[in-house]
This record gives structure tokens, sequence and C-alpha cells, in this order.
């Protein structure tokens, strides 16, 4: 199957900023047609290129993993259709049979076992999270065993966003290694795709415009009257928001807050909102002896008074009022209600105080402050500038120099995971709702299977040691206790400054139906769409 692309990044965006619409998708565009703008593009059609939750939200309508969350993220069978622990470190996995993949041919064990070893190759941003699996075994057609190094009790959590590719196919196009971004090193897999998803992918033209179509041989009951739905990533708010108040696209992401209550207001489209599970927070640079571009010797970020400092110096409640019209909720840990681990008792800020922190920095040796350049996307999170323009402000009146550079997530991502920064902000939402999702990649020192999005170089070697238990922990008390202790050593050594949980907030048209998950994933099978 080929797909037609073409590399006009922005076409669709310039389209719509001079009001030609949108192709296909303008204004009288088929019932059965979803129109649908995100603030930035799917990174790659890859699904193993980039660890990041629209990415793989959004690849997840074409692949498919062996289980996957429903609306209220409870898991459910998807590729599997049962499963059993054969033992501390086995899983048995019974597949789902008469599935085929978009190009007709049938879904194998073989395929599973080919995707296992296709994500644990070089370059592939979900080994971490397959990272306990020692080998995935094909015991005949329709069913495999996971056999791990270790004991993992939410392996089946940790699967939802892992998906099944088509060995053949993957081999035809030359696809055998995953596409990796940071190196530059890519195949026929970033811009085509061949899944066994509801929906396959017709046209892809990498930050202009993604075209899917619906895949009439897929396996579950369809839920949803979708023939077609086209993707325009749109960066532009005022853009996004006119593009859906003149009916060129039906769905937004997201809607700018600030015209939250214009959207409410006005005929024939509505606002959907909801806590999102993400924890947007900062990291720093603890690992260089000397912050990337200062004029110091040293890196005021390896004292924990600094960090502390820079916690204080911010007032994350004015964030939330002034940039958020209140659509965001403050937190103080690195995960937020609703994922297993929160503790509302480890969930408190030190209090907000510009001179407690100028106190801190001189006590610190740093009387006069220091400079530091903010690493910031523009078109990743809901506000994101905005959010690093106002922390700016609020360091520069505790003395610490901020300058700000924001960059699109596809520039961005790649710089910071070269840890190409020294101070950066960033969103993380566990995939597997569970703390171990954070701790391990975020928390954990830097090492093969580790703190891969551990920027900043944090290292406590008690957090290692704790992670690792509680990646095992059976017990569940047990387990809760260290997951706490955990949480209570990174707070109080200020490992990051985790900041607040935005909102997911769209726009849509009246008539369409949808389902909003607290991860931001749209799932396009539960689409609707008036006739």
């Amino acid at each position: 199957m080929r797909i037609k692309t073409a590399w006009r990044a922005g076409a669709a965006a310039l389209a719509l900023a001079a009001g030609l619409g949108l192709g296909a998708g303008a204004p009288g565009a088929t019932a059965a047609e979803l129109r649908w703008a995100f603030q930035g593009d799917a990174e790659t059609m890859d699904p193993y290129g980039r660890f990041e939750i629209f990415t793989l939200g959004f690849l997840g309508n074409v692949y498919e993993p062996l289980v996957r969350y429903d609306a209220d993220l409870t898991l459910e069978p998807a590729l599997a259709t049962a499963w059993e622990q054969v033992d501390d470190t086995t899983w048995r996995f019974d597949l789902r049979r008469d599935v085929t993949f978009h190009d007709g041919s049938a879904f194998t064990a073989s395929d599973v076992v080919f995707s296992f070893e296709r994500a644990m190759k070089e370059g592939s941003a979900l080994a971490p999270t397959l990272g306990p699996v020692r080998e995935v075994v094909a015991l005949d057609d329709h069913t495999v065993e996971f056999r791990l190094e270790r004991p993992q009790p939410i392996l089946l959590n940790t699967l939802a966003f892992w998906y099944v590719m088509d060995e053949d196919w993957a081999r035809s196009v030359g696809a055998e290694d995953p596409v990796n971004l940071r190196e530059g090193i890519s195949n026929a897999a970033a811009l085509e795709a061949n899944g066994t998803g509801p929906f396959q992918l017709v046209e892809r033209e990498p930050g202009a415009r993604t075209v899917l179509e619906v895949h009439d041989g897929w396996w579950d009951e369809a839920r949803h009257n979708l023939d077609r739905v086209v993707f325009t990533p749109v960066e532009a708010d005022s853009t996004r928001v006119a593009a859906l108040l003149s009916g060129q696209v039906d769905m937004i992401d997201p809607l700018p807050l600030q015209d939250a209550e214009r959207v409410a207001a006005t005929a024939g489209v509505r606002v959907i909102q909801r806590p999102e599970l993400r924890v947007i927070f900062l990291g720093m640079d603890q690992w260089r002896d000397r912050l990337l571009g200062s004029e110091l010797d040293t890196n005021p970020f390896q004292d924990p008074r600094v960090r502390r400092a820079v916690w204080q110096a911010i007032d994350t409640d004015a964030i939330v009022q002034q940039v958020f019209r209140g659509a965001a909720q403050p937190v103080a840990l690195m995960l937020g209600p609703g994922v297993t681990g929160y503790s509302e008792t480890l969930d408190e800020r030190p209090p907000h105080d510009p001179e407690a922190a100028r106190a801190l920095l001189a006590e610190a040796g740093y009387p006069d402050g220091f400079s530091v350049t903010l690493d910031c996307p523009n078109d990743r999170y809901i506000n994101d500038e905005a959010v690093c323009q106002a922390v700016t402000s609020m360091l520069g009146r505790a003395g610490i120099d901020v300058t700000v550079n924001a960059r699109s997530k596809s520039v961005y991502f790649n710089d910071i995971l070269g840890q190409e920064t020294s101070f950066y902000l960033l969103g993380w939402t566990p995939g597997n709702l569970d703390a171990i999702d954070v701790l391990k990649p975020v928390l954990h020192s830097r090492g093969p299977g580790t703190g891969f999005f551990n920027i900043g170089g944090y290292q406590d070697d008690r957090i290692d040691a704790l992670t690792a238990a509680i990646e095992v922990a059976t017990d569940t008390e047990d387990r809760a206790e260290m997951i706490a202790e955990t949480f209570e050593i990174h707070r109080d050594a200020v490992g990051h400054v985790p900041l607040y949980l935005q909102y997911v907030s769209w726009g849509v048209r009246e008539g369409v139906a949808l389902d909003q998950r607290a991860d931001g994933v749209l799932p396009l099978w539960t689409v609707t769409v008036e006739e």
C-alpha cells in the first residue's frame, strides 16, 4: 500500500488564514467526514518513533495494541481477546482471529513477535516501555507469551500504547528498523502505515494535512459513522478558532482558553473541557558543571536551595488564573489525581514568596542571581509559550534573568532529548496511569531503559532503588508506601518544579458526538457526525 505524501509544511494553515478553506474539508463536506485541527502535527507515522501522547494517540486510530483504554481509561481487549499470568514472569495472550491489516494480510502471532523486536531496536522511543520484557514467543498463530526478566504487575497498562505492525509490510517497504527522530534516521514508516485499526492512512503531508479513511474490514463493532477524517495542524490560535466558527473544521484542539466564552456563546458550536492527567513542570540542568551559555563557572541548579528558590518564586495560582482563566489545577507532585500513587497529603507546594527565593539564592552564593535560557515549545501544550513568559517575569522578580527560547515541538523535542538545554518546560502523562511511568522515565537517573525524559539529569540513588523495587512489587500496600516515599524524596529535593494539570479543552461543532478522555486522546472510533 502506497500513500500520497508531500512536504508542504504549513500549506493548510496558510490556506485557512487566507480564507481558502481546506479542500475536501471545506464547508459543505459530507456528513461522514470529520475535519479536525490540532495546534501541531503528529510527529511521525512510525508508532515507535516518538513517545509523545498526541502522536501515539493519533496513531492509535490506525494501529492497535493488544489491550486498549476505553473512554474511562479502563483496560479492555483489543488485538488480544484474553490473557493470563502463567507465573511471575510469564504472560500469555490469546490473539484475536480473523483480523486483517489494511492491505488485507492476516494478523498473526509472528507480527507481535516482529513488533516487539522492532520496538526494542536502537532508536525506538518505545523500548523503555517494554524494558522488563525479555522476549516474545509465538506458541502458535494466535497465542504469544511475553517472558519477562522480572515481575511486572502493570504489564497490561504498559502495552496500551504499544502498537502491532505488519511484519511482511514493514520488510517490503524497508521499515524493519524504527524511525529515529533524534538522529534524523527515517524510512517508509515515517510517512506510510499499514495497521489493523478502524482507519487507514491514505494521505500524509507533514505539517500540512493527513487524511484517514475508514477501514471497512475492522474487526470491532463500528461505533462511529465516519468515512473520512481530514486532520490539519494549525498552530495559530486565532486561525484555529476562526476555522471552527466559520465551519471549515468540526473540532479544534486545544480551544484557546481566552476564546472559550466567545465560542460557548456562539450558535452551532460548543466547548468541552475536563481536567487532564498531564503534569506540566520545569526541569533544571543538574549534571553539567556550568549552565549552557552562562557567564558563571558554576551550575546554580546543582544546589537544592536554588531549585527551591525557583519553585517559591513562581506563583502557580496566578498562572492558573491569568494564563488559563481557571482552566488548570495547581499541583505539587509529578503526578496528579487519577494516577495510581497520587497522594493528596504530599500534594502541597511551598508558599509563593519572591523574598524567600532571593534569600535562598543569596544563601547558595548567588546574591545577584544569574542568567539562564528557558527552552519551551510553542505548539505542544495549552498556552505553553505564555506560561514560559509568565515564569520568566516571576523569576525575574526573584533575581533570575530568564530568556525564553520557544519553538515548534518538532525541533524542541529533538533538542531537549539530546540534553541541549539547561532549563525547560515539559509535560508528562503517565501512559499506563501508574506512578511507575513517571518514576522510571522522568525521575530515575539516565541509563539503559531508564531516565529517557530525565533531561536535567536529576539523580538520587534512593529513588533509583525504590523505583526498581516498585516496578516488581506485588503487595499493594508495600508498593503504595514506596511510591509515597519516592515522591517525598523528590519533592523535598526539588528534583523538578511541578506546576499544574492543564485541562483538555476542545471546541466542537454541534452535531458531532465524541469521547473526551482524560489523557487528551481522541479515539476516532467513538465519533459520530449527524447526517
